[in-house]
């Protein structure tokens, strides 16, 4: 006997799984039943299917480690599509954007063995094997150019929809703005009614991409297609799709959750869509979070029932490390069908507490994209250089880091080569970088000395961003560095509590260490930004004694800083008041390939061009990172290994320098 669905989705809970398990209520569909149809009217129980986020990610494998996983891939969230769809007589599934990209296997699609006309992408080769209905693009689709996107979605097996992305016609009139993409499209859905009889429901399908797009993606997408605001564009749908008969209404919405202020392109909008009148359900994305499970903190959130605002709501995760799952009954009434009671849930295939697999892969998607897999391997193995020493990124959010420092080095040596014999040439060149896996998802970078292949160049840099430089001032560079250092919790010197270091609201994938200068970080000071670059604490200063070549940094000098395209397009602070800015076809990842086979040999010692600034006293300041972090400490990093957390990482302590007039003991 199938476990109900509400059962199912109590593995989220680990830590109570086991009572879960023995009082676990009813499923919906048991609930549904036992209520007696007092209406006489047609009943119809509707189970809405979701993924997202998936990032190429279709076998249970990690190119980075070249090891199978329990945690995550596609093949495995198929085996709990098939069982939810069992459970159910009417069904229908959507992917929610970021597929096409995201590993090795998308990157060997787009750059290697490049995908030809007429074939089919692995991804749909995977997808095709389990029926999806429709689908939406996410921000990362554009990652490779239009171009590329264009062949991929031509033999998609599903339609694909975005209300708002636009082609650019230059003419500076939104009124007559055509759609990039279909904006929604019209499902006939035949499904059985609660008497056993056929019924036909129209289904509308309206989908949504983070705006920003056009910022991250600016080399590839600048005078081709603008953006327009997530709310609106899919408001706008809402009475065509009326007018052609849909009957439901459900939101593919790349984006995150956000919050109850609702500004005008905002990129996460999930929670500003709920209050869209007409939209039914949504399937939402593009954070790398769970819903039903996280903000339940945000007003009209419903966590047991799995709505926001009243509006059923699922986010699965990534890397289909979940299926979102919605259950609508609706009811016909006065000739039209009207949503009666709804259920959210989301099912894991891994339980991260016991560390135990979740669902088993499923084989007809695995051997659909056996070939690529397997070519994919053979690709990610080649080496490019050896390494003198481990390089990991245990410790990046503690201390100045080697995985950082390899690619700042690699992007340094690549603009000097551009700028050479330009008027630029004499400028002085820092690099920024930033770590992209320290700790979001438990997820870590390690490289054992020795032999570097292709796998661990993308291990030190996941996305396929390419090279940028930018102007900028010295002004422009302390405004640059008080932004990341909101990565960090504001430490209270007086207390005598463990404090935490790290503020794990804040992406990692912003906390850039800018190379070239020398500088040390306040932490008893307040963040000057948030996390989205609002100034929020004007008199800030976390970033002390800024110094170029020994001497303060001027404020007025003119820096040239190697990046890439995502941060170069983008509204970081300080990198917004650029005077310059040029993007450079070549990857980052191809600058480090490149870069490590001219060395041949590297050593991966980062340079300590950034420390925390002297507090007034002594504080307990602690931090997680990986077990495995343990045994890669230094023993003057001032770093020590404190206890395994609940949820399986390593506590850890760090000695912060304290002022020498004032130490003392606690």
């Amino acid at each position: 006997m199938k476990k109900p669905f509400v059962q199912a989705g109590k593995r989220l809970a680990a830590a109570t799984m086991a009572l879960s398990v023995l009082a676990a209520p009813l499923s919906y569909q048991s609930v549904m039943a036992a209520k007696p149809d007092q209406t006489g009217k047609h009943e119809v129980s509707i189970r809405i299917l979701g993924t997202t986020d998936i990032h190429t990610n279709l076998y249970n494998y990690d190119y980075y480690k070249d090891a199978g996983t329990l945690e995550f891939g596609l093949a495995k969230t198929a085996a709990l599509i098939k069982e939810a769809r069992e459970e159910a007589k009417n069904t229908l599934l959507f992917d929610n954007g970021d597929l096409i990209q995201g590993n090795p296997l998308g990157d060997y699609k787009a750059r290697v063995d490049k995908l030809e006309e007429g074939e089919l992408h692995p991804v749909f080769q995977a997808m095709k094997q389990l029926d999806y209905d429709a689908a939406t693009v996410g921000n990362h689709e554009f990652n490779y150019g239009l171009d590329f996107l264009d062949e991929v979605l031509d033999d998609a097996p599903m339609p694909y929809v975005s209300a708002n992305v636009f082609k650019d016609d230059h003419d500076n009139d939104p009124t007559n703005d055509e759609h990039y993409f279909k904006p929604y499209t019209i499902l006939k859905k035949k499904v059985v009614d609660n008497r056993g009889k056929t019924q036909v429901i129209k289904v509308g399908v309206v989908g949504a991409v983070a705006p920003q797009i056009t910022q991250w993606d600016k080399a590839h997408l600048a005078g081709k297609v603008t953006t327009k605001d997530i709310v609106k564009s899919v408001e706008a749908q809402i009475p065509k799709m009326k007018k052609e008969g849909a009957d439901l209404i459900i939101a593919l919405a790349h984006t995150g959750i956000g919050d109850e202020k609702i500004n005008e392109m905002e990129e996460n909008a999930t929670y500003d869509l709920t209050k869209v009148e007409g939209i039914d359900a949504i399937i939402s994305g593009h954070s790398h979070s769970t819903f039903p499970g996280n903000y339940g903190n945000l007003p009209g959130v419903d966590t047991e029932k799995g709505t926001i605002n009243g509006v059923p709501v699922v986010m699965a995760g990534s890397w289909g490390s979940h299926l979102g799952v919605i259950d609508l009954k609706i009811a016909k009434e006065k000739g039209k069908w009207l949503v009666k009671d709804s259920e959210s849930e989301l099912r894991a295939i891994y339980d991260k507490t016991t560390k135990t697999s979740l669902a088993e892969p499923d084989f007809e998607v695995l051997e659909a994209v056996k070939e690529a897999h397997e070519e994919t391997i053979k690709y990610i193995r080649q080496p490019v250089g050896t390494t003198t020493a481990d390089i990991h990124s245990y410790f990046a959010l503690a201390q100045d880091d080697p995985s950082i420092q390899i690619v700042t080095n690699a992007q340094k040596w690549y603009v000097e080569k551009k700028v050479k014999g330009t008027s630029d040439e004499n400028l002085p060149i820092l690099s920024a970088g930033a770590p992209f896996k320290a700790g979001f998802g438990g997820d870590y970078t390690y490289i054992p000395a020795g032999t570097i292949a292709i796998k661990n160049v993308a291990d030190l840099y996941l996305y396929p961003n390419t090279v940028a430089a930018i102007k900028i001032t010295g002004a422009d560079v302390k405004e640059w560095l008080e932004m990341s250092a909101g990565q960090f919790n504001q430490i209270d010197s007086t207390s005598d509590n463990e404090q935490p270091l790290i503020n794990n609201s804040y992406p990692t994938y912003n906390y850039d260490v800018i190379d070239g200068v020398t500088y040390e970080i306040d932490v008893t000071e307040p963040a000057k930004y948030d996390r989205n670059g609002n100034l929020i604490h004007a008199e800030a200063n976390r970033i002390k004694n800024l110094q170029y070549n020994g001497r303060p940094i001027d404020l007025e000098q003119e820096f040239l800083v190697a990046t890439n395209n995502y941060r170069a397009g983008g509204n970081f602070p300080g990198v917004r008041n650029q005077t310059a800015v040029e993007m450079y076809p070549d990857e980052n990842r191809q600058a480090i390939i490149d870069y490590i086979q001219e060395q041949q040999t590297i050593d991966p010692s980062a340079d300590e061009n950034w420390t925390f600034a002297p507090v007034a006293s002594e504080v307990k300041v602690v931090f997680e990172s990986s077990l495995n972090a343990q045994n890669a400490i230094s023993p003057k990093s001032g770093i020590k290994f404190i206890s395994e957390t609940a949820t399986g990482s390593g506590k850890y302590s760090l000695k912060l320098p304290v002022a020498d007039s004032q130490m003392t003991l606690k």
